[in-house]
C-alpha cells in the first residue's frame, strides 16, 4: 500500500471516550451554547422576514419580498406586516396602511399617522438609533412608501460579510468538536463537515439572484435545510458520542 492510499483510508481518530473528563465537559457546554444559539438564529428568522406577505408564518414569498421586493406593497407596508407587527396595536397598524394606500397624504399623515408614530415608533425612529430609518415627520416617513424594491445592493453587501464570517466561525468550532466523532463511512463524515461550508456560500449568492429571479428564494430555503441538517448532525453525532457512546472494537483497533 502506499504512502497515498493509507493516507486516504486512514480512520484513526482520538474518540470522545479518550478525551479527559473537563475537556469533555468543555465541549458540551460548547455544544449547548452552540444550539441554543442557532434556536434562536432561527427564531430571529421567523422575526425579521415572516409575515411580509400579509399572511402568519414564514413563507417563499416572504423571503421574495425580503430580496426582490414587491410590486404591489411598499417598504413600509411589508415592515408593518413582517418583522414590525408586534410594535403597535393591530388596529393603529391597519391605519397606517390605509393611509399609505389613499394615497399618504400630508393631511392625513398629520390626522392619523402623526399620533401613533410619536406613540409607538419615536423611541426607536428617531434618527438616533444606528441602522433603523427616521420616520418623524412627512418628508421621512413619505421616502418610505414607494414601491418596496427590496434589500438594496450596500445592505446585501454589509450583511453578507457578517453572515458568512458568522457562519465560518460557527461551523468551525462545531467541526473541531465533531472531528472525534466516529462515523463511518469516512467520506459520510466528510461531507457532513463540508456541506454547511458549500450551503452558506449558494445561500448568499441566492440572495442577489433572487433580486433577478424570484425562483432562487428556493436556493435559500434548501441551502438552510442542508446546512440545518448539517448542524443537527454534527451536534447530536457528537453530544451522544462524548457521554453514551462505548467504543467498537474496530474503534478500538484502528486507535
Amino acid at each position: 500500500m502506499t504512502l497515498k492510499t493509507s493516507v486516504f483510508n486512514r480512520t484513526a481518530i482520538f474518540h470522545f471516550c479518550w478525551l479527559p473528563f473537563t475537556v469533555r465537559l468543555f465541549y458540551s457546554a460548547a455544544l449547548i451554547v452552540l444550539g441554543l444559539g442557532y434556536v434562536f438564529a432561527l427564531l430571529q428568522i421567523q422575526i425579521v422576514h415572516a409575515g411580509q406577505d400579509g399572511k402568519p408564518g414564514l413563507s417563499i414569498d416572504d423571503l421574495i419580498i425580503a430580496y426582490k421586493g414587491s410590486s404591489d406593497k411598499t417598504h413600509l407596508e411589508t415592515k408593518l406586516y413582517g418583522s414590525m407587527a408586534g410594535m403597535l396595536p393591530e388596529a393603529e397598524r391597519e391605519k397606517i396602511i390605509g393611509w399609505i394606500r389613499d394615497g399618504a397624504s400630508r393631511e392625513a399623515y398629520e390626522e392619523i399617522v402623526a399620533p401613533i408614530t410619536q406613540q409607538y415608533c419615536q423611541g426607536c425612529h428617531n434618527g438616533a438609533t444606528p441602522g433603523l430609518p427616521d420616520l418623524m415627520g412627512y418628508d421621512k416617513i413619505s421616502a418610505h412608501v414607494q414601491t418596496n424594491s427590496g434589500m438594496s445592493l450596500a445592505t446585501l453587501i454589509r450583511v453578507s460579510h457578517i453572515h458568512m464570517f458568522g457562519i465560518l466561525f460557527l461551523f468551525f468550532v462545531m467541526g473541531i468538536i465533531f472531528f472525534h466523532a466516529y462515523v463511518k463511512p469516512l467520506w459520510l463524515k466528510a461531507l457532513i463537515l463540508v456541506t454547511p461550508f458549500a450551503a452558506v456560500i449558494l445561500d448568499i449568492f441566492s440572495w442577489y439572484l433572487t433580486k433577478v429571479h424570484s425562483g432562487f428564494a428556493w436556493v435559500i430555503v434548501i441551502s438552510g435545510v442542508f446546512m440545518a441538517l448539517s448542524f443537527a448532525a454534527m451536534w447530536f453525532i457528537s453530544f451522544y458520542q462524548m457521554w453514551f457512546y462505548k467504543p467498537s472494537e474496530e474503534l478500538i483497533k484502528n486507535n
